[in-house]
């Protein structure tokens, strides 16, 4: 069961976060909900014990529940130490998976190669589109036997669904990202 003051922290918490998301004042908000700006303040403050008519009105105002108002706030970010991404290896090239909740049809990868390695590329669905920029070092794109040779900041874009490979250049580490959408 949560203590008064817990609740009366959580309203305060999801209030101030509400509001700031749709870029409201205070002033804005109590015109809209027809709440006294001073109540609201309090209502921020966590110093207030408002009756169910306020919490009605401004919950309705901000086009929430009032079970969200109440509640804990939802976190508006999520941090994610790279040790809980999906990581594999694909022989010497290790490959990150940069996206934690799953979006279907939707993969960016941190692709790792060692110094003068290769990689062949899986095709993918039929239909998909591959964005491939190059961070670090310099790589080559074959795909449908055409060769990209990319730089630093270079962008290729091509058909994903079909055969392709990559490969570090040159005697040092290449870093690339790839972006598969359908």
């Amino acid at each position: 069961m949560v203590s008064s003051e817990e609740a009366a922290a959580n309203l305060a918490r999801s209030l101030l976060q509400l509001r700031e998301i749709r870029g409201w004042t205070q002033q804005r908000l109590s015109k809209l909900s027809g709440v006294p700006r001073p109540t609201l303040a309090n209502l921020e403050s966590g110093s207030s014990n408002p009756t169910l008519s306020v919490l009605t009105r401004v919950a309705s105002a901000l086009q929430v529940s009032l079970d969200e108002l109440v509640s804990p706030p939802r976190a508006s970010a999520r941090h994610y130490a790279a040790s809980e991404l999906p990581s594999t290896r694909r022989g010497v090239v290790e490959v990150r998976q940069l996206l934690p909740d799953a979006i279907p049809g939707i993969t960016v990868e941190r692709m790792e190669f060692p110094a003068r390695s290769t990689l062949a590329g899986v095709p993918h669905t039929a239909g998909t589109r591959e964005y491939l920029t190059c961070e670090r070092g310099r790589m080559r794109l074959t795909a449908s036997g055409e060769s990209f040779e990319l730089q630093p900041g270079d962008v290729v874009v091509f058909r994903g669904d079909q055969r392709h490979g990559y490969e570090a250049l040159d005697g040092v580490e290449a870093v690339a990202y790839s972006v598969i959408l359908p």
